[in-house]
């Protein structure tokens, strides 16, 4: 096995970020100073502690392929983290200066994070455990410890134990608390404690919430004790209790997310405290109508995702179809008494909307199937549930009425709702589909085109036309559209209009000038999108040249085109990708220089491909030299030129 010393001395700036990647290499490069008692194993692993937000463990194995093995205690788990790659370029800078790299010493407190107990832990292990120490060696940290203590306390009288209890309680308040709480649950004083959690509640719900990823500072209040009383009260049968601080949790704690800044973390704490709410609510002498609709209240306010797993608790078989049935008829009586809103605006029909989907579920779980589509019918129009009702009839095979209720539904969304407009529009493509009529399918592909031009909607609309064999015809006037902004118009009675071969489709929409006049034509850009799928790359580089000479030209193409004709005009390619990196450098921002060695990448192999790699080279040392004061850069030029990490 060759030393590390050895290892290092051929390892390139390019390894590294084969293996990390760009932004973790550049990351890694800023952590080299926060590196702290290298060593090495006698397998060649370097092992470091490195400060970030916190103090981390981190190992890292190379060998002469270089193949990596790594181990950091932080909490980035994408692939190797920056302090992996800090570990290796410190080890290098050692190297380099001459320095040892000295072996991990077994007394040191890195080895024991990295390798677990020390030995003077292990003398409290006695002759029981030594006559198992493979059954000792199997047991997860945490039980490890457990055990030890237990060893020590098995030898202690009631006396001493009383005192080691005392004293404990004393200095540490939250030991106090248990003791106190754990005796007021064995003597069935369950107000106490609920009294205690309601407090204990108010108090943290009244803190402001706030966190600050990038520093790792801010104030996150600990809900661990109140998760650990509702456990202890659900298991002891309190079930009542569990839902009586449930309750109060979710009033107050809603409130406090809604003020928050802490990326969901005050959420994800309270959702636990509810997850034990959940479980213990079957138990609880609710009747199981009131549990459920006790679930549903929650359900429809929860806007944070603090009740998903509800929907496990709503499919428990304990709850019947009668139990379900007064649950519906209690919905039902709520929708029906709810004002219906004065506009279709969907602020002001969100919260009927939802009551109405609970209801249609409950109607199923009910064994009320029959109800379903009335309800929707009769809410059609004032939740512009035309979907749902859709695929209901659609499910149901009443292709007919779904027809009816697209096109209906459509007139009265395309203007004010077009995202539910077009999904009417798609499923009255998929009827079309059912019945086999290819000619509408394409018809409505093509008004999907002319509403929305894109390389997919012109690839969606040349499947569908190549089944009525009318594709030659269809693509002509679909270029002339984008080249002029004028839309085919079918012939009429007296023979005026252009050849197209498609019918009219059964939706037309009334905004259609309104909706083309935001477009600019010719439209280049998607006329060089289509020109690539087609393959016709001279006329992606006439058109993205007619392109730049444009007020629109903005180079967001560029990097398609040059993608695009790389291998047929890779000059024009180069041109775009150097272009693209002397834009990026002149940024002067670290994180602009790890995106212009993307381009250079990619200009690098190019180069390789056609043996030019003198060019690639020159092009490297005019960067150098241009930009000579930029130091990151110069470590990101480093990584592209396979240079070593120990020269």
């Amino acid at each position: 096995m060759k030393s590390i010393n050895n290892i290092l001395r051929k390892m390139t700036f390019d390894d590294l970020h084969d293996w990390a990647g760009e932004t973790i290499l550049s990351r890694g490069k800023t952590y080299v100073k926060r590196v702290d008692q290298l060593s090495h194993t006698e397998n060649n692993a370097l092992v470091a502690w490195v400060t970030g937000s916190e103090r981390y463990v981190t190992s890292v194995r190379v060998d002469e392929e270089p193949d990596y093995e790594y181990f950091c205690s932080c909490p980035y788990s994408w692939g190797p983290c920056k302090h992996a790659v800090a570990v290796i370029l410190a080890a290098a800078e050692n190297v380099k200066g001459k320095e040892t790299i000295p072996l991990l010493d077994e007394d040191n407190d890195l080895y024991d994070a990295l390798f677990g107990d020390s030995e003077e832990d292990e003398q409290w292990i006695d002759d029981e455990w030594e006559d198992d120490e493979p059954a000792y060696d199997r047991m997860p940290r945490r039980a490890k410890a457990q055990a030890k203590v237990s060893k020590i306390l098995e030898d202690k009288g009631r006396n001493e134990l009383h005192d080691l209890l005392i004293d404990l309680s004393g200095r540490f308040p939250e030991a106090r608390q248990h003791i106190v709480e754990t005796e007021q649950l064995a003597r069935g004083q369950v107000d106490k404690v609920v009294r205690t959690l309601c407090s204990e509640i108010s108090d943290l719900t009244a803190e402001p919430v706030w966190y600050n990823h990038w520093r790792g500072e801010g104030n996150l209040p600990d809900y661990s004790h109140v998760e650990e009383q509702l456990r202890a009260l659900a298991v002891q049968g309190h079930a009542d209790a569990v839902l009586q601080v449930g309750a109060e949790l979710w009033t107050k704690g809603i409130a406090q997310i809604e003020q928050s800044d802490d990326e969901g973390e005050t959420a994800i704490a309270i959702a636990a405290c509810l997850e034990t709410v959940l479980t213990a609510l079957p138990q609880s002498s609710l009747a199981p109508p009131e549990q459920l609709l006790w679930v549903i209240d929650r359900a429809l306010e929860d806007d944070y995702a603090l009740l998903d797993s509800a929907e496990k608790l709503l499919e428990r078989r304990g709850y019947t179809r009668a139990n379900w049935r007064e649950v519906a008829s209690t919905i039902e009586a709520r929708l029906e008494a709810m004002l219906k809103p004065r506009t279709t605006r969907f602020s002001f029909r969100y919260r009927r909307e939802r009551l109405l989907i609970v209801l249609l579920d409950a109607y199923g779980r009910a064994g009320w199937k029959d109800r379903i589509v009335p309800r929707l019918e009769d809410e059609a129009d004032t939740c512009q549930c035309y979907t749902r009702l859709a695929d209901t009839l659609l499910a149901a095979g009443e292709k007919d009425r779904a027809r009816h209720w697209c096109i209906h539904g459509y007139a009265h969304t395309v203007t004010d709702a077009p995202g539910i407009a077009a999904t009417l529009q798609e499923r009255l493509r998929k009827i079309a589909q059912m019945e086999r009529r290819h000619d509408l399918v394409a018809a409505y592909r093509a008004k999907d085109f002319f509403d929305d031009p894109s390389s997919t909607s012109y690839s969606e609309l040349r499947q569908t036309a190549e089944k009525v064999k009318c594709w030659p015809a269809v693509r002509a006037a679909a270029l002339h559209y984008l080249d002029t902004g004028r839309r085919p118009v079918s012939k009429d009675r007296n023979g005026k209009g252009d050849d197209w071969p498609l019918p009219s489709p059964e939706v037309e929409s009334p905004t259609t000038k309104k909706r083309s006049g935001y477009r600019r034509f010719p439209d280049l850009e998607t006329l060089i999108d289509i020109a690539i799928v087609e393959k016709r790359f001279d006329n992606v580089v006439d058109l993205y040249r007619r392109l730049r000479k444009t007020k629109r030209w903005t180079g967001e193409t560029d990097k398609t085109v040059a993608q695009a004709v790389v291998d047929t005009h890779a000059d024009l390619a180069l041109g775009i990708w150097q272009d693209t990196v002397e834009g990026l450098i002149d940024q002067v921002k670290p994180k602009a220089y790890e995106e212009a060695a993307v381009y250079l990448r990619l200009i690098k192999k190019v180069y390789t491909r056609d043996n030019r790699l003198d060019d690639w080279r020159g092009l490297l040392e005019d960067l150098r030299r241009k930009h000579k004061a930029k130091r990151r850069l110069m470590g990101v030029l480093d990584t592209l030129s396979k240079k070593k990490l120990i020269d």
